[in-house]
């Protein structure tokens, strides 16, 4: 029995981990690209510039902040629902959600120095990273894991293969 209770466990739990790796390893990695393309126009970098010279207190105020521009979003996505459209619903909450996930994350890369120079920031910032990668190098040494990640690998040669036989050379 408790060998059946762990396998439903892994197969129940092996979407969710492979969700939460898709949006860290993929969509944060193009998220970051675009954004630091982003702060590379003069506006921008100025801004960033000037967030990096905040004193640590309003610097914590600034990576704080974008969660405030979520919920318009949320309000909008109600607006949506009351009115029946759900998919604009479920459309502006997953846009306000990747949206405020990027400027978090480029903030975070501008604003960490600076936070990082207070210590209960860096001890929480230590133990969240510490407990995340103790959970993913978990999560990588479940068969269940390797067994999906070969097919993944598979998958990935095949459609390389084909497009490569399929462009003109």
């Amino acid at each position: 029995m408790k060998h059946h209770l762990k396998r439903a466990l892994e197969l129940a739990f092996i979407p969710l981990a492979a969700a939460i790796f898709f949006v860290e390893e993929v969509l944060l990695h193009y998220l970051g690209v675009a954004m630091a393309a982003f702060g590379r126009w003069p506006p921008v970098a100025r801004l960033e510039r000037w967030l990096a010279g905040l004193p640590p207190w309003a610097a914590l105020l600034a990576f704080v902040a974008p969660s405030t521009l979520v919920l318009p979003v949320k309000l909008a996505a109600v607006f949506f629902a009351l009115q029946g459209r759900f998919g604009l619903a479920a459309a502006s909450i997953a846009l306000g959600k990747v949206l405020a996930t990027a400027l978090l994350a480029r903030l975070y890369q501008v604003l960490r120095p600076t936070l990082v120079t207070m210590s209960w920031f860096l001890a929480s910032e230590t133990w969240l990273f510490t407990w995340r990668d103790r959970l993913y190098a978990f999560v990588r040494a479940l068969p269940t894991w390797q067994r999906a990640r070969a097919m993944m690998q598979r998958a990935r040669g095949w459609l390389v293969a084909l497009v490569s036989n399929a462009t003109p050379r």
